[in-house]
């Protein structure tokens, strides 16, 4: 069947999706497997089958036996999806435009040149371990396979940096700056051992003597969500609510996270507050959607659950996946065509997959 154009789509309510989005699923059965991950906006997630974050749920993918798998998420999580699945299966984007701004903070060209730079003023293969956030494109975990690095997550970041320091000496931490600076603190470096990495001037805007010093590069990268959180936003809630326990994540600033009670990815999050005591309260810092829906979720025991900031705090680019781009990628399917199949080159996929792999790897 012609392939369907989403003009049609774009003019739907959300209501018409729904009909339509669960008409297709019903069609496809087996044939598509439905993946969100926790940022992803309530009219989309509904239709779930397996949530959680990037990694976890790009492993999962690859366990079922769908051939399609459909990741309403951002590019960097199709990607990996698409790397840890296996050849029969595709991995799908709903819409190409969902990507990552902190991910698109570190492109291949300045690593690429940053790692040139280090080599002129010290063996930087013997010096450095490149280590990626998962939130960072395929080419940058190829960079990491091809050089002796790995990729982390963040609630692994403190195992793969122990493991990249008993390799090599020093850390080249990219693209959030701020989860490895946090990761680094909870290993006894001091801050001024760590360096941030400016990839839009020489040398990162630092000295040779200031590099030979350095324990981690941090690249100048950052969420632009968990920037809008702050430690005064904490400080208000303790003031009102004295028995609060607040709860971020390493995404957030340094000043945010040595603030709160606890600091961990988004799994850990949602972990901590539905096993903790009923009555408890909590000031959450990480993104909207999932503060909202774990708000919820949790209401019934009496626990009460609060965003921190005051200014609404979405995934703009995740929020690009919505019931019409959905709805217009399964039927789609459903018609027998796959529209914005994600696809790695395979020597690239090949590389990032080393580097992925030496993370699973560790104990």
């Amino acid at each position: 069947m012609a392939l369907l154009s989403f003009d049609a789509y774009g003019a739907l309510s959300d209501a018409e999706c729904e009909s339509r989005i669960r008409a297709a699923r019903r069609r496809l059965g087996r044939e598509v497997v439905l993946l969100c991950h926790h940022y992803q906006r309530a009219e989309v997630y509904q239709y779930a089958d397996l949530t959680g974050d990037s990694l976890k749920l790009s492993r999962l993918a690859a366990e079922t036996d769908s051939p399609n798998i459909v990741f309403c998420g951002v590019h960097f999580m199709a990607e990996v999806a698409d790397i840890m699945s296996r050849p029969e299966q595709t991995a799908i984007l709903p819409d190409l435009a969902a990507g990552c701004s902190m991910a698109d903070m570190a492109n291949l060209a300045k690593v690429e040149r940053c790692w040139r730079e280090l080599g002129e003023s010290l063996d930087v293969e013997a010096s450095f371990t490149p280590v990626t956030y998962i939130n960072s494109a395929a080419d940058l975990k190829a960079f990491c396979g091809e050089h002796g690095g790995i990729v982390c997550t963040s609630s692994n970041a403190g195992l793969i940096a122990r493991r990249a320091f008993a390799q090599r000496p020093r850390i080249l931490f990219f693209p959030d700056q701020h989860l490895g600076r946090w990761t680094g603190h909870n290993m006894g470096i001091a801050l001024d051992e760590m360096q941030i990495w400016d990839p839009d001037l020489p040398l990162g805007g630092l000295t040779p003597e200031a590099i030979a010093r350095a324990k981690i590069l941090l690249w100048k990268g950052h969420c632009s969500v968990h920037q809008m959180f702050n430690k005064r936003q904490i400080d208000a809630f303790r003031a009102r609510h004295p028995e609060g326990i607040v709860i971020a994540h390493p995404e957030c600033n340094f000043e945010v996270c040595a603030a709160a009670d606890y600091v961990g990815s988004t799994e850990l999050i949602v972990k901590t507050i539905k096993e903790a005591p009923t009555g408890t309260r909590w000031l959450v810092g990480t993104e909207l959607n999932l503060v909202e829906r774990l708000a919820r979720e949790v209401a019934p025991q009496n626990k009460t659950v609060h965003f921190m900031s005051d200014i609404i705090c979405m995934c703009s680019t995740m929020q690009r996946i919505d019931p019409q781009h959905l709805a217009w990628t399964l039927e789609n399917l459903a018609a027998g065509n796959t529209v914005n199949p994600i696809v790695v080159p395979p020597h690239e996929a090949e590389l990032a997959k080393l580097a992925l792999t030496r993370m699973l790897s560790c104990p």
